[in-house]
């Protein structure tokens, strides 16, 4: 797949630029992250080239400079709010993140429980934490916050809040999704630290929209189609455009609370460092886009993934009409339809000529392969099988599991496990693959191809088992399916 995002020159500049950041301060700088640090799949699929762990690796670079703290809301952690692209709820999602940063050699100095009100589950939840070795610390809900300055500066206010011992220059404040408090626990630990007599900074690290394209670039788009559920709008930074003459992009929530981070900066310091929202960030991905146009195609891409995700949503009932309607309003702005995803013509024209299901995989070289429903195979195990012969290089006709291997397994399933489809997913056509490997030579090149799926696009006519939406992204496909059930 072609590239458009040099990588390497975006860890190497994004390092540097950090740097420089914490220099203007006394040595100690509070990066809030937005979005996500680890596993930024929405970045790596509008910027074909950006590796989902490039902020990772860019924090790598200043392991020495850097300690993180976790942040987590003691609200979410009492609704078990879950991660949707990985399936797992905030506070398993915690733990997780700390041990990926750890195996990457990065120190994580603690998490912090925002609006802790000892809820049961955050107390349960703290007590796992601390048989950890892991140091925990409390924040309060601030009322009025965040417009009641005078209050919120305060010993009443951010005063209340424990102080996060910290150690290293560039402290990362990270979390497993939005909503969690990051940018609260920056600035209550600005205020602890200058009453420790340290003038500590600010800055806020945030992947999209991109300040320096366009408004309507799509890959700005695509931000937005991610962001519909939020209803997060891009919009031009008029403080940045009076403070400088220049047009920079930034979306709605900051600029709308850059005041209220302008007053808090003025009452703790006396003085704000930053005439305008755009000037908080540190973010330098635009300058790292070597092919504009595979961007804006992958862009494109993107919106219409999140268009199905919608529909597909708002069909179980969780996600809003508006979010669909907007997503729509996007596509329109774009003169997007459905079927420039190339997969969804595919699948949808399998389907209708077989009368049943059918799936379609788009491989790395741009070929379209596809399944349908059998007697023995769902439509997504017949692709991924279809797919990886491709890939291997056997011949479409040669039968890599005989119909008398596949027998016992669909007796196994009626029979004995409760099923009452005899077709096989994903999952056990693979393992039985695996199965025959061992004197198959043929069975074990086609499934040495599966790391080669990685990255394709995928789509089902019909909405898939969670089983083999599962094997997708276990095997890091990009899923879309049909609103409609078998």
């Amino acid at each position: 797949m072609k590239l458009g995002f040099d990588n390497d020159k975006y860890l190497q500049m994004q390092s540097s630029h950090i740097m420089e950041r914490i220099a203007q301060f006394d040595n100690k700088l509070y990066l809030e992250f937005g979005g996500k640090l680890y596993d930024d799949f929405h970045a790596s699929r509008v910027l074909p080239g950006f590796a989902a762990d490039s902020k990772l690796q860019m924090l790598m670079q200043l392991a020495d400079q850097a300690e993180i703290i976790m942040v987590v809301s003691a609200e979410d952690i009492e609704k078990n709010k879950v991660r949707e692209d990985l399936g797992i709820t905030y506070d398993k999602d915690v733990i997780r993140l700390m041990d990926e940063f750890r195996s990457k050699g990065l120190y994580v100095g603690s998490v912090v429980l925002t609006k802790y009100t000892e809820q049961r589950s955050a107390v349960l939840f703290r007590r796992r934490l601390e048989q950890l070795g892991i140091k925990v610390y409390h924040h309060y809900l601030i009322p009025g916050y965040p417009t009641n300055v005078p209050l919120i500066v305060s010993e009443e206010g951010y005063g209340k809040n424990e102080y996060i011992e910290t150690s290293r220059p560039l402290v990362v404040v990270t979390a497993p999704g939005p909503g969690s408090g990051k940018m609260g626990v920056c600035l209550s630990q600005l205020y602890h630290e200058l009453k420790h007599g340290i003038r500590a900074g600010y800055s806020k690290f945030e992947t999209f929209p991109i300040w320096n394209l366009p408004l309507d670039h799509p890959v700005n788009l695509a931000y937005e189609a991610a962001t519909a559920d939020l209803n997060d709008i891009n919009m031009i930074d008029p403080y940045h455009l009076k403070a400088y003459g220049v047009t920079a992009v930034n979306y709605n929530r900051d600029v709308e609370i850059y005041p209220v981070l302008n007053a808090i900066f003025m009452k703790i310091y006396g003085s704000s460092p930053y005439a305008s929202p755009t000037d908080m960030g540190v973010n330098m991905v635009g300058n790292c886009i070597i092919d504009d146009q595979v961007c804006c195609e992958a862009s494109h891409q993107e919106i219409i993934r999140r268009y199905y995700q919608a529909i597909t949503g708002f069909a179980e009932g969780t996600r809003s009409e508006a979010e669909v309607n907007k997503i729509q309003l996007l596509m329109n702005q774009e003169n997007l339809r459905i079927t420039d995803r190339k997969v969804v013509a595919h699948a949808l024209e399998r389907a209708q000529q077989t009368g049943a299901p059918a799936v379609a995989i788009e491989l790395p070289d741009g070929q379209i392969i596809t399944g349908k429903t059998g007697n023995l195979l769902g439509p997504s195990a017949a692709a991924v099988m279809n797919a990886i012969k491709e890939l291997a290089g056997i011949p479409h006709n040669e039968l890599l599991l005989s119909p008398e291997s596949i027998a016992p397994i669909q007796d196994l399933k009626i029979q004995y496990l409760g099923s009452k489809n005899p077709r096989l997913h994903i999952d056990e056509v693979l393992i039985a693959l695996s199965a025959t490997a061992a004197d198959n030579n043929n069975a074990a090149r086609a499934l040495s191809q599966l790391p080669k799926l990685k990255g394709c696009r995928v789509h089902s006519s019909v909405k898939l088992s969670s089983v083999d939406k599962h094997m997708f992204k276990k095997l890091d496909c990009d899923l879309t399916c049909e609103a409609k059930k078998e």
